[in-house]
């Protein structure tokens, strides 16, 4: 990992300190790409940050930040994405002090790389990383350190899951990083996707374990599923992967 600060070597800590204040978290919506950002903050030291800005929304997210009184230390993507150019490039220059951060084996460049195990440490709270890669190799889920609540990107969606066609995807590394990285959390962890494309915000471990109609399949019946989706290209890979890899900045025209 690139920055040290990110580890956390401190107590579990709950959802709520010991005074009895709980973690700030607001849902943001991009419509055009149906992409959650998320605000995680702490009310005591004011440090906050944000899981899977988008571009075009980084503006109302940075005034979101200033209005709540935090200070941003850190702008995360769960992965490289196909379908949105990312915002932590943008948010960077809006809001002086906060990194962009990835997962080292996506490849894309950022301020800090993280790997399976990292915390990112904000306050008195902490996320744990963990190595969630099929969607594509370097996808991870972030899972509050009272494991109260888990953002799991495209890996796992509200009775659903990301696509394995393109970016390097695997359809059988997907369901085991589900079934042992994001199922093995307690039942009543909160779900909260990188996308919904039905109006759903939030799900539970459990709804998931017991509802999700590919992940209740067996390994071999989920891969037959996965291999016949026959979905279209994203509307935006082609411009977003190769900004992405650049940490959401695009090359300059010539």
């Amino acid at each position: 990992m690139a920055g040290a600060t990110l580890r956390f070597a401190g107590r579990q800590l709950s959802q709520r300190s010991g005074s009895g204040v709980p973690i700030l978290l607001r849902q943001m919506f991009e419509p055009k790409s149906c992409t959650y950002t998320y605000l995680l903050g702490d009310r005591e030291s004011r440090e906050a940050i944000l899981i899977d800005p988008v571009l075009e929304t980084a503006p109302r997210d940075a005034q979101l930040v200033k209005e709540l009184g935090l200070r941003l230390l850190y702008a995360v993507n769960t992965h490289c994405h196909a379908d949105h150019i990312t915002g932590s490039g943008l948010l960077r220059s809006l809001l002086p002090g906060c990194q962009s951060v990835i997962s080292r084996l996506s490849g894309a460049q950022a301020d800090l790389h993280i790997e399976d195990g990292d915390s990112i440490r904000f306050g008195r709270f902490a996320l744990e990383t963990r190595a969630s890669p099929g969607h594509t190799p370097g996808c991870v889920t972030f899972v509050l350190n009272d494991h109260s609540m888990a953002f799991t990107g495209d890996a796992l969606l509200i009775r659903g899951c990301g696509r394995t066609d393109f970016q390097q995807g695997c359809a059988k590394t997907l369901y085991h990083s589900v079934h042992e990285k994001i199922f093995t959390l307690p039942g009543d962890c909160l779900v909260y996707p990188a996308h919904d494309y039905h109006g759903l915000t939030v799900s539970t471990v459990e709804e998931e374990r017991t509802l999700n109609p590919r992940l209740t399949l067996s390994c071999e019946e989920f891969v037959k599923v996965m291999d016949n989706l026959n979905l279209p290209k994203p509307q935006q890979i082609d411009i977003a992967v190769p900004a992405n890899m650049r940490c959401g900045i695009q090359t300059p025209p010539s």
